[in-house]
């Protein structure tokens, strides 16, 4: 198990992601601790959001591994910085893509990954989460002027996703990767 984000004491908690390359995961990197202090999570656009499992970690990687054997790399811009309203997570919004990140996710939420989560499956990057109420305006403000100075490519392709553990340290922790290979397109 390599660690990229920390390491710790796993709990019952996974999700998939796929992490953003650089300059445009550097960027974000930087963005989110400068929106949170103390945030180490690397940017990431999750897949499957965090669910607990049912069964090994071992057995859910491989009804994941063989899930996405027919899954070609696809193609991700994003967005304008916006808020959840229920959960106040400010995040940047998914512009290309989203209906992949929807279609993959709702083929991938079954079987021993299946969960039924809190809220509808909105692709997104999250910038910013758990802020005091009165710290989300200036924070949506600061990662919205940050954003509209950001010259680079807001498009990534996604071609590797990382299965990943959360701990009792709430740092998550890579377990397994998948390189995106196939010819078969998601649509």
């Amino acid at each position: 198990m390599s660690g990229c984000n920390g390491g710790g004491v796993g709990i019952n908690s996974f999700a998939l992601v796929s992490y953003l390359p650089p300059p445009l995961g550097g960027f974000l990197d930087r963005l989110r601790t400068d929106l949170v202090c103390d945030c180490q999570a690397k940017a990431h656009l999750t897949v499957l959001p965090p669910r607990p499992l049912n069964c090994p970690p071992e057995e859910a990687w491989r009804e994941l591994a063989s899930a996405l054997q027919e899954v070609a790399p696809f193609l991700v811009e994003l967005g304008d910085v916006e808020v959840f309203p229920e959960s106040q997570v400010v995040y940047l919004s998914v512009a290309v893509g989203g209906m992949e990140l929807k279609r993959l996710h709702s083929d991938l939420n079954a079987g021993r990954l299946w969960f039924q989560e809190p809220f509808d499956y909105h692709p997104h990057v999250t910038l910013a989460q758990d802020l005091d109420n009165g710290a989300v305006a200036a924070a949506t403000d600061l990662a919205r002027a940050r954003w509209r100075e950001f010259r680079q490519w807001r498009s990534f392709v996604v071609n590797r996703l990382t299965f990943v553990q959360n701990t009792l340290e709430n740092r998550w922790v890579d377990l397994n990767g998948f390189r995106l290979t196939s010819g078969v397109r998601i649509t």
